[in-house]
């Protein structure tokens, strides 16, 4: 199901030139009013009116998290605060809040496009919808619930939480379509197993998750666990929110909405613009926010952008499903590693459940390794000998698929705290020492 054939499925000659004019647009727009990108673009010797075709885009500065917190709160909006009806803002792990501002073209433009999204999922006015993403400040719930609105669909706002509680909403509501991250997914499926709850005899059909990166083996743990299609959803709040691109029941790839942003591909060692096909880190250009407009925005996000057609029928690029972060990425002896792979080769093993975290300590001036895995209530009370196989055989396949070597312990259920967010896979304990 295409939301808007128009827009989804339009040529990329038209596409482009689209781009461009609202790409310059754009320009104009925070060069007159916000003072960051004046100077900015003033120190890199360049106007707006400079850029005369997409390819231009390359020769203006990149706009990095810091520069939000530097200009905190609200020194980054383009428009006087009586234009500004909503304010997000997002916490992070360190420093002063990133705040994002919205008006209420704003606001529609993010509920459209999050309309996109779910009907990627197949949602129409048939649909109840259970976000169970948290509302707030946070840009998930809101985001979410303004677009399962939009598609005419029924939703349900319960937020993050109170899990026996979701569960007993999904019986009694007839709950079809879940939105949360998919980690809580899994957290819902393991605590409906404990109160006997079987969730494929639900009408449930199909989820929306994001907010974290995940790999296509917990994809498959979710479909299995819970009877559902599990859709990969993407967005960030410095760029609107949940929306910026999302899978569709292709599930090859998650369709960027390029008449609303452009995306590029950058080498994160040296800026270098990086041509599709290779892994690098997602930089994003708004095109049609009003009050607060982002100019090539560091995402930090590693993916891989695809340009081949889609058999859906929608033209927009594609990006890889994200494969993990440069600030969450870990370098054991050398070799870098992301949580993500990690976890793809964990749900390769059998008699393991799906939750694990990675400890990271330095002895010696190295780097340390060591993955905590809950294992099976069945394989724990069992001999010692079949724990001992066990952590051999994990230790092997992540030394064989990464190159690196971790200690692993097994631990029993239950161990490992449980997220009705974001998951925390990272205890990063090389803090405690000084530099």
């Amino acid at each position: 199901m295409i939301w808007s054939q128009e827009y989804e499925c339009m040529s990329r000659h038209r596409l482009r030139e689209l781009q461009l004019k609202r790409l310059r647009q754009t320009l104009h727009r925070v060069e007159q009013n916000v003072p960051m990108y004046r100077d900015r673009f003033k120190e890199a010797g360049i106007t707006a009116d400079d850029i005369r075709s997409l390819d231009d885009l390359k020769h203006l500065p990149f706009t990095v998290k810091q520069d939000m917190r530097d200009n905190y709160p609200f020194g980054l909006l383009a428009v006087p605060m009586s234009e500004v009806s909503r304010i997000h803002a997002s916490s992070g792990t360190t420093g002063k809040m990133t705040v994002v501002g919205y008006t209420k073209n704003d606001i529609s433009t993010w509920a459209e496009l999050m309309a996109r999204t779910f009907s990627c999922a197949g949602v129409t006015n048939s649909d109840i919808v259970q976000v169970a993403y948290g509302y707030g400040l946070f840009t998930g719930g809101l985001g979410a619930h303004y677009g399962a609105e939009r598609t005419g669909a029924t939703v349900v706002p319960i937020s993050g939480g109170n899990t026996k509680r979701q569960l007993q909403i999904m019986k009694d509501f007839g709950t079809t379509v879940l939105a949360c991250t998919p980690s809580y997914a899994l957290y819902m499926a393991e605590t409906a197993a404990e109160i006997g709850l079987d969730l494929h005899e639900l009408p449930l059909r199909a989820g929306l998750f994001g907010a974290e990166p995940w790999s296509e083996n917990m994809r498959k743990e979710i479909e299995a666990k819970l009877g559902i299609m599990a859709i990969d959803i993407y967005g960030l709040s410095e760029i609107i929110g949940p929306g910026v691109a999302s899978e569709c029941p292709e599930q090859n790839g998650l369709h960027v909405f390029e008449d609303h942003f452009i995306v590029e591909i950058i080498d994160p060692a040296t800026g270098e613009v990086l041509p599709p096909g290779q892994k690098g880190e997602l930089v994003f250009t708004s095109l049609t926010k009003e009050a607060f407009p982002i100019v090539r925005y560091r995402t930090r996000d590693i993916s891989i952008l695809y340009e081949e057609p889609c058999l859906c029928g929608r033209t927009h690029v594609r990006i890889h499903r994200i494969m993990g972060r440069t600030d969450d990425m870990l370098i054991i002896r050398g070799v870098n590693v992301f949580p993500s792979q990690i976890e793809s080769v964990l749900l390769e093993i059998g008699d393991i459940e799906p939750h694990y975290q990675l400890v990271v300590d330095r002895h010696d001036n190295l780097d340390d390794l060591e993955i905590w895995i809950e294992v099976s209530e069945k394989l724990f009370s069992d001999e010692v000998s079949g724990l001992e196989d066990l952590e051999h055989k994990i230790k092997e396949a992540i030394h064989s698929t990464l190159g690196i070597s971790a200690r692993i312990k097994l631990v029993e259920p239950k161990t490992i705290p449980r997220s009705e967010g974001k998951a925390k896979r990272v205890i990063d304990r090389r803090e405690i020492y000084p530099s």
